[in-house]
């Protein structure tokens, strides 16, 4: 082997273990390591504002993060129609994916059926579930005014909403689910630490 490739084999793996060194020992590569193994390994880059802003769609239950829009049930009766009955059922029924109605008092039952209407406990989760990960074929592909319609439409379906409701960042949290008083928050699990 000529002593100009067996430097370079050297140089690369001198390189290699001052990355994993500290990785394998379970800790974080300082900044300036991190840039440089970017930049040396051609991998990853620092997000841009806009990048992170548009992953920072979390939703909290008392509607916190719930961006500008509105939608109606009428506006999200067509829209559901066109993006969500094929899983969802032409009323939410399911079929071929799970129902989005139904079930209320049925959680007690041998085979409760946990449904928007029946287990979810606040109105935003629906809000923040469908802006996020629906159609299951296009997530984050609605508007915010589509995803407000789609929620009113679905709460309205479950009867929790009347047919002339508009919903926006306001009036979602306000919405009273049925199951609102069925979880314990906070959590009165204690925290369990890993004792490795």
């Amino acid at each position: 082997m000529s002593s100009n490739r067996r430097g370079i084999i050297i140089a690369c793996g001198m390189i290699v273990m001052a990355f994993a060194i500290p990785a394998l020992l379970g800790r974080p590569l300082p900044p300036p390591a991190r840039a440089a193994a970017a930049h040396l390994l051609g991998l990853g880059r620092t997000p841009t504002a806009a990048e992170i802003a548009a992953w920072d769609i979390d939703v909290r239950a008392d509607g916190t993060g719930l961006p500008p829009g509105r939608g109606s049930v009428r506006e999200g009766a067509a829209i559901f129609a066109e993006s969500c009955a094929a899983c969802h059922g032409d009323r939410g029924q399911g079929k071929p994916m799970d129902p989005l109605v139904g079930g209320l008092g049925t959680l007690t039952a041998v085979k409760p059926v946990r449904t928007v209407g029946s287990y979810w406990p606040y109105a935003t989760t629906l809000f923040d579930f469908v802006r996020r990960a629906m159609p299951f074929d296009a997530p984050q592909s609605l508007t915010n005014d589509q995803v407000y319609a789609v929620s009113a439409y679905v709460l309205y379906l479950n009867q929790i909403v009347a047919e002339d409701t508009v919903l926006d960042a306001v009036t979602l949290p306000k919405v009273q689910m049925p199951n609102r008083d069925g979880f314990i928050s906070p959590d009165p699990r204690p925290d369990v630490a890993s004792s490795q």
